[in-house]
């Protein structure tokens, strides 16, 4: 069991719990990340390890509520348990000095995004971080993302805060004015595909993190497997992070989409019985 220590809403359904787990807290690098079960008939749930804390032995963990599993678990309160807690999975990021970097995240994948800015500048890089989010509301860590960034862009839909418009738009304009040697982009699928094209057309190498639909994070199930260079390959032992330009986005994206319909048929039942029980 594992002790939730806090529990704060960071957006309009996005979450963070800090959780006890020292072992973890320990030996997790940027870009790893835990599989966790709420209880006993719980769904196995990734997430990014966003922050640890070896003295006081928590992780830091943020999500955003996109269904059944992850609406209960916006309901754990600080003092409660999870069943299970278990990594730190996945290869880290490689963390070195490049020489200027970019980052770009968009919604909830700043949190994923957010150790790897750390981590890079921590070993002496230049980082030059864009974010962006459908509103001011919707764009999280800002203030701690500004604390390890040389610069920092925001980019919204509706340009409530930073500049409407979107990320790839705010490469476009980096691109254009520095020599950027690596970039990353963690967000949502189509997010990260398109960054992908906007690096490619100046020849900066960019890593993005999949987030397939995944099993039991040891690579036995085969459920996370994505084609990366037309090889397959299993984003919870050999990612998170690939080349963008080595991924095959059509079938990533579509493989995104198989259990929809499952997904949307076990929210609805956990909405009807959480109204019955309330």
């Amino acid at each position: 069991m594992f002790k939730v220590l806090e529990r704060r809403e960071l957006a309009p359904t996005e979450y963070e719990i800090l959780v006890d787990a020292p072992r973890i807290a320990n030996k997790a690098q940027p870009g790893q990340f835990v599989i966790l079960r709420i209880d006993e008939r719980g769904e196995r749930i990734p997430l990014t390890i966003v922050d640890t804390d070896q003295k006081a032995g928590w992780v830091r963990l943020i999500f955003q509520v996109i269904g059944k599993s992850t609406a209960q678990l916006a309901t754990v309160k600080a003092g409660e348990y999870l069943k299970d807690v278990v990594g730190p999975l996945g290869k880290a990021t490689d963390i070195k000095n490049y020489g200027t970097v970019l980052l770009v995240g968009g919604g909830v994948g700043i949190a994923a995004l957010f150790p790897i800015i750390k981590g890079l500048k921590a070993a002496g890089n230049h980082v030059i971080t864009i974010l962006g989010a459908k509103n001011q509301h919707l764009l999280i860590l800002q203030e701690e993302c500004a604390k390890y960034s040389d610069e920092l862009i925001l980019m919204t839909d509706d340009g409530s805060v930073g500049e409407q418009g979107l990320v790839t738009q705010a490469m476009e304009a980096v691109f254009k004015r520095e020599k950027i040697a690596m970039a990353w982009a963690i967000g949502p699928s189509v997010m990260m595909k398109f960054c992908t094209l906007t690096a490619q057309k100046y020849s900066v190498p960019i890593y993005v993190s999949l987030n397939p639909i995944m099993i039991d994070g040891t690579g036995m199930c085969g459920g996370c497997r994505v084609t990366i260079a037309d090889s397959i390959k299993f984003a919870c032992v050999d990612g998170p992070e690939f080349l963008g330009e080595e991924v095959n986005w059509n079938e990533f994206v579509n493989r995104m989409q198989q259990y929809r319909s499952e997904e949307l048929l076990a929210d609805e039942r956990y909405k009807k019985q959480v109204s019955t029980n309330g």
